[in-house]
């Protein structure tokens, strides 16, 4: 039985979905308000709650916020998101700031159970997952037939055999940490470890602790010596995911560690030798973050022996049936299903579908497709309605003359809109994204995109 918290304001849903959940042996305490949800887990005992379920629109605001102040304050709680499905793009940002994965509404009771049995289990083995050197095991993933996506592993292979850092550059969900777990499976480092973090779920305070170590005593908590994962994945591979969420002070440690090979754990003046190959991820552009003084520059070139960047699922249309069907042998093999087929219906809504959430987003899709399907052919009936509805609601492009068409025009109207507001405010990125009404990272994006100076 876990202990699970559920912060859900609308009074009848989370009165079936506690009943539910309880039915299945779980404990489930409810709150209404982020405010109450904050009492809560701060009266409470250290992991306490297995697993947060957070409604992401609330009376006080919205469980984003909730969950980056958790993830500041070092909790590092399984979330699982609930939002429509029109709010899919809100739910890949919540996954960005430390979220395990999201549900959309209605929720589908199979569904839930399956994404909550995923959470607990990743609840059970993080404590494991980078101090046990783990066993080679076989690429969970595909390199695809595309130009883009034969490029891309061409890289890969190229750069593995040596001890270059790498930074790995793409959207969320593009597979990222699979490319740098193919690095390392293909590098000389194979027989070591493979210690991934993500930098997205530490809190400032405790960072440095998470990657140098600590003595006893060092500062309030610590109760006992910890390694640092420097030392953790010493002979092989520290992969940092979203390295640009780590604060200036351990950036700077950092860069050091990566000079001298040496770390020194909080509370000691002994330093530690270590031999890692580190490799960076991230999903915006490190060297424009270092312009603006979020990012250490010395540290972004020190990172920057070797680049690639992953493409976006909407880049790699030629890969896409690739992709899907080794999604749906994957999810039959977990799940003991026998689906064959996807009808063309289905197929046709994922050719037109944009996927924000990229890779990881289509792995979920045709999990949770294959999990509701009840013969062998995966028809209509096991998408979500919203996702169809969305579909049917997209009018394919307009030609019009000249031999442009809708989108062309509308991406116009885009960069100019971006252009004006960044002169209006003297290319002040962060007041040009918030008049913008777009995150600063998203802003990039289409400043890289368009080409915009």
């Amino acid at each position: 039985m876990a202990h699970l918290l559920l912060v859900e304001d609308d009074t009848t849903f989370s009165k079936l979905l506690s009943n539910f959940l309880g039915k299945h042996g779980h404990e489930v305490q409810v709150c209404s308000t982020i405010t109450g949800a904050k009492e809560a887990i701060r009266s409470s005992a250290p992991d306490e709650y297995a697993v947060l379920m957070l409604d992401y629109r609330l009376p006080d605001g919205n469980s984003l916020d909730l969950l980056k102040l958790l993830r500041e304050e070092g909790n590092r709680t399984p979330a699982l998101i609930m939002t429509s499905f029109n709010d899919i793009r809100t739910a890949v940002t919540a996954m960005q700031s430390g979220a395990f994965d999201y549900i959309t509404k209605p929720v589908n009771p199979e569904e839930l159970l399956m994404v909550l049995k995923e959470a607990l289990n990743r609840k059970e083995t993080v404590s494991v997952k980078t101090t046990k050197k783990p066993e080679k095991q076989s690429l969970d993933f595909i390199e695809g037939n595309s130009k883009i996506s034969k490029q891309l592993y061409e890289y890969v292979r190229l750069v593995a055999p040596t001890d270059m850092s790498v930074i790995i550059q793409g959207e969320s969900g593009t597979g990222k940490e699979h490319v740098a777990k193919s690095i390392h499976r293909l590098s000389k480092r194979s027989d070591g470890p493979f210690v991934a973090i993500d930098c997205g779920s530490l809190s400032k305070d405790l960072a440095a602790s998470e990657l140098f170590g600590h003595k006893k005593g060092a500062f309030t908590g610590a109760l006992q010596d910890k390694i640092g994962q420097f030392e953790a994945a010493d002979g092989g591979t520290l992969f940092l995911d979203e390295i640009g969420n780590l604060g200036y002070d351990v950036q700077i440690k950092l860069l050091r560690a990566l000079q001298e090979r040496i770390v020194v754990p909080i509370g000691s003046t002994n330093p530690v030798k270590v031999d890692v190959r580190l490799i960076a991820a991230t999903n915006e552009d490190l060297m424009v973050i270092s312009q603006t003084g979020d990012f250490r520059e010395d540290l972004y070139h020190r990172l920057n022996e070797f680049k690639i960047q992953v493409p976006a699922l909407r880049e790699r249309g030629e890969d896409l049936a690739v992709f899907i069907q080794h999604f749906v042998d994957k999810a039959n093999e977990e799940l003991g299903k026998n689906i064959r087929e996807i009808s063309k219906e289905v197929l046709d809504i994922f050719q037109k579908y944009d996927w924000p959430g990229n890779l990881r987003e289509l792995n979920n899709v045709i999990k949770r497709l294959v999990l509701l399907s009840k013969d062998e052919i995966a028809d209509l009936k096991a998408l979500p309605q919203e996702m169809i509805t969305s579909m049917e609601a997209v009018p394919a492009p307009v030609k019009l003359p000249g031999g442009s068409d809708l989108k062309l025009l509308q991406e116009t109207h885009e960069k100019e809109m971006i252009e004006k507001v960044l002169q209006d405010v003297r290319y002040n990125k962060s007041k040009a994204a918030k008049l913008l009404n777009i995150d600063r990272k998203t802003l990039y994006y289409k400043i890289e995109k368009y080409q915009i100076e």
